[in-house]
């Protein structure tokens, strides 16, 4: 048999049958054989690849937002570093609306209210440097947004509104701060974004993630709600695929507000249950671009305090978040996904909102039994001792972020206190509890390089250098497995990825450096060198 690629090196497999081999057969994107076996097809290959670094299997990031990541691409970068103050990002935005067309926004992302003075920017003061513009300013999380008068302008300013939180000042005024759902008052104006548009920015991230070593996302929540771009954004993925834009695996969370009531036989028991029209659900597609599990927001941010808590937040008790919709309508989607087939994904990150997600999940597999089903709590940031027995005893998969401890953990640490931080996104009392652990970076939000969030879930430390529940942290070569089996199980995809082993993909990354040899702080900056992505038109990046 002549085969497409034999590749040499220091390649590790994740495999305990065979953890290490020095050569590995590829043949139509899948591994074929390892070593002597791997050294006798090599005679015929059509390639062969020498890499002098290590060759693991390819990171799959379990939660991210790839359009949203792409777009940002092009927008005002208003993150810490470079901006540090609050002058600094009137000053950014001052100049970026010089250099706009009249009438055109200007769209800035990824500022943190904590990294710049503890305060949000101001209408008045967007108003003065926006030079006439509509200004839209987005926060890192996502989850609130300002914006300034050219920007409100014609738009209603509901005084309430279900799951979000218009801000007014004492005065009365509308400050520009838009909270969770609330912000769906501006995204009508500027949304949906075309479909070309999107596949461009899904390409412009694919490219990155090639660098980062990364080879399998799941993009967080798609085709609805305040997260999606458009109520068509799957179609902007396929679009993406045929452009050839397409060039690391995707599975799609498609947004609960994107499912309808499903009605079919009598003997299917589908009576209050939530889909697609047609019966799609999670496993839908092929490896290169499937639907995965129905995105559900119950609660919003930690570092933005709007997350759904039991006893309020530090300095601030009297603030206990809010769910983002009534409870038991919350409850009625998730057990109606879950009655549909689907992998239900819920977004969890308020103490609060995490124990109401398992008493819905309980209640679905009550109502329905479903063996193995693997429904997500999504971020699962504040978890207590009780809930992380119950998490493992139901089989639920928690998607914490270990990069948000290093990049927003003085923000967390300011909203919980240290003593509260040892419950927050947990990581070694899931390993010990036997429950599932993917990697994931929930991109934009912070930076999604795998390699800084194995070093973050290794060290546990803050931009400050101050402790955040260390006795959570995990070893890098749990870390790193999190990146990869851990988040292929995430999604039901282990049995073709996440490791190197004959019959499955053959997604790897070459790193210039072993990092489970390395300083702790120094894992962060080992150098990709190659990433392929293993598909007929070998979606592959080199350094």
């Amino acid at each position: 048999m002549k085969i497409d690629t034999v590749i040499r090196g220091k390649i590790v497999t994740w495999d305990p049958a065979r953890p290490t081999a020095s050569a590995m057969a590829v043949h139509h994107g899948r591994v074929v054989a390892f070593d002597g076996d791997a050294e006798e097809l090599a005679r015929d290959a059509n390639r062969r690849e020498e890499h002098e670094g290590y060759v693991f299997p390819g990171f799959h990031d379990a939660h991210c937002h790839t359009t949203s990541y792409g777009l940002s691409l092009s927008e005002l970068d208003l993150s810490t570093p470079p901006i540090t103050d609050l002058e600094q990002l009137y000053g950014a935005v001052e100049e970026r609306a010089r250099k706009t067309a009249p009438g055109e926004w200007v769209i800035g992302s990824g500022y943190d209210q904590n990294k710049i003075g503890g305060r949000h920017p101001e209408l008045r003061r967007l108003d003065e440097v926006g030079s006439g513009h509509p200004v839209w300013l987005k926060h890192t999380s996502g989850h609130m947004c300002v914006i300034n008068s050219a920007a409100a302008g014609g738009l209603e300013l509901p005084r309430t509104v279900e799951g979000g939180r218009v801000v007014f000042d004492a005065g009365g005024d509308f400050t520009g701060l838009l909270e969770e759902r609330a912000q769906s008052v501006v995204q009508q104006v500027v949304l949906p974004r075309s479909l070309d548009t999107l596949a461009t920015a899904i390409g412009k991230a694919h490219e990155r993630y090639l660098s980062e070593g990364i080879t399998s996302v799941c993009d967080a929540g798609v085709a609805g709600g305040w997260v999606g771009q458009s109520p068509v954004e799957i179609a902007a993925y396929q679009l993406a695929r045929d452009r050839g834009l397409l060039k690391v695996r995707t599975t799609l969370m498609v947004s609960v507000d994107a499912l309808q009531d499903v009605h079919g036989h009598r003997d299917d028991h589908l009576e209050g249950a939530l889909g697609i029209p047609g019966g799609i659900h999670t496993g839908f597609g092929d490896d290169r671009l499937r639907i995965g599990p129905v995105k559900i927001f119950s609660d919003g941010s930690l570092i933005g305090r709007t997350c759904w808590m039991e006893n309020g937040f530090e300095n601030d008790s009297g603030n206990t978040g809010y769910p983002q919709a009534d409870p038991e309508d919350l409850r009625r989607a998730i057990v109606g996904a879950h009655l549909a087939g689907w992998q239900v994904a819920t977004h969890a990150i308020g103490d609060k909102a995490v124990n109401f997600v398992i008493d819905c999940y309980r209640d679905a597999l009550k109502l329905r039994p479903r063996p193995d089903h693997r429904h997500r709590i999504e971020h699962c940031g504040i978890a207590s001792d009780d809930s992380v027995a119950r998490i493992a005893k139901l089989g639920i998969v928690p998607v914490p972020q270990g990069r948000f401890v290093g990049e927003i953990g003085d923000g967390m640490l300011a909203a919980l206190g240290p003593e509260r931080a040892v419950q927050a996104y947990r990581l070694r009392s899931f390993l010990t509890a036997g429950v599932i652990l993917p990697g994931s970076s929930d991109r934009p939000v912070v930076t999604g390089r795998p390699l800084l969030g194995v070093m973050d879930m290794v060290c546990r430390l803050t931009e400050s250098e101050r402790p955040f529940g260390p006795t959570e942290a995990i070893t890098v070569e749990e870390a790193m497995k999190a990146y990869s089996l851990g988040s292929a199980r995430a999604e039901r995809s282990e049995s073709g990825r996440g490791a190197l082993r004959v019959g499955q993909l053959a997604d790897y990354v070459v790193l210039g450096a072993d990092p489970r040899r390395l300083l702790p702080r120094e894992i962060g900056h080992t150098p990709v060198t190659f990433t392929s992505c293993a598909q007929p038109e070998a979606a592959e990046w080199s350094e």
